[in-house]
């Protein structure tokens, strides 16, 4: 009986399960990045279950200890002491939403983010058709402006949007926070890669049952575009609600128009940090509802992304 050597293998294998020191290094690092991203998101959510105290302290755990203390606040207006004791998490919450109109820069939120969307999907739609499926002349060099368009930061164009809103009167209004991401040259970018991988044939067969190009975008393209318009939605809905950039140039006067990160300016904390709790709370509520959308439409986030980037 001969000896024989076996070959060597970086995975060791057991009935069922392949081990490699290459996939476990790799998931090392990708925990390592994941727990680094979630390290603010966990101290947010976190201070805004606690007291000042503890806040400043670094006490208390996770929850806090949710003892009663004094709102200070609630003592200045001359209310009894036992009615001003309450619990952080009651206090931080309750404070977010009595301190600020909170729910209006939600809504005010929720009208530019989608009404942007809407109008950037009206846009980028017909553009990505044309440049995917039309044959024209210059064609390749509209698209290259287009990827040209993609490397100017938007800080770059600031200063002649605000001056060109300013001297026609609209800062200070919705339109201000809406008009000048209308046109989203990643949108006509991520559409036009999606509709590289629809067949040429099903547009031919909608030509000649006698469709327009305008119908065949509407009733043909965008129904097979709904995995990159759910990503789209996500890179479009995260980056404009999220943005204090902007608003905060073009809304000086108007409180009432202030977006949710605007409205995190309502708790700027004091010396003492007094603030800092409702202000947590405050970030948690609007971050919230990103969260949520991004877990409803995961999956089709990822086919959007993953289709979009065929050809």
């Amino acid at each position: 009986m001969s000896d024989t050597t076996l070959p060597h293998s970086p995975a060791v294998s057991m009935p069922g399960i392949r081990f490699s020191s290459a996939e476990t290094l790799k998931h090392a690092v990708l925990i390592l990045g994941s727990l680094i991203v979630l390290l603010p998101f966990y101290v947010m959510v976190s201070y805004s279950f606690k007291s000042p105290a503890e806040i400043m302290q670094n006490t208390g755990g996770f929850f806090g200890a949710q003892e009663l203390f004094r709102d200070d606040y609630c003592v200045k207006l001359g209310r009894d002491l036992a009615d001003c004791m309450v619990t952080p998490v009651i206090y931080n919450y309750t404070t977010a939403f009595g301190k600020a109109p909170l729910l209006r820069y939600l809504f005010n939120g929720i009208v530019v983010t989608v009404s942007i969307f809407v109008i950037q999907v009206l846009v980028a739609l017909p553009c990505a058709y044309a440049l995917a499926k039309l044959r024209f002349w210059g064609r390749e060099a509209v698209f290259g402006l287009v990827l040209f368009c993609l490397l100017i930061p938007v800080h770059a164009i600031a200063l002649p949007l605000y001056i060109m809103l300013a001297k026609l009167g609209l800062t200070n209004s919705y339109a201000a926070l809406v008009i000048p991401w209308t046109i989203s040259v990643f949108g006509i970018f991520l559409m036009r890669q999606f509709f590289m991988t629809v067949p040429d044939d099903l547009i031919d067969a909608a030509r000649m049952d006698g469709m327009s190009e305008f119908s065949i975008i509407w009733n043909v393209m965008l129904p097979t575009a709904i995995p990159a318009l759910m990503a789209f939605a996500i890179f479009s809905v995260v980056a404009h609600w999220n943005d204090y950039f902007w608003p905060r140039i073009v809304i000086t006067g108007d409180r009432s128009l202030f977006t949710p990160p605007l409205g995190l300016r309502e708790f700027k904390g004091d010396a003492d940090g007094d603030n800092f709790g409702p202000m947590m709370a405050t970030a948690t509520i609007i971050v919230a509802p990103l969260i949520v959308a991004f877990l409803i439409a995961q999956r089709r986030f990822i086919e959007g992304i993953t289709l979009s980037g065929m050809k």
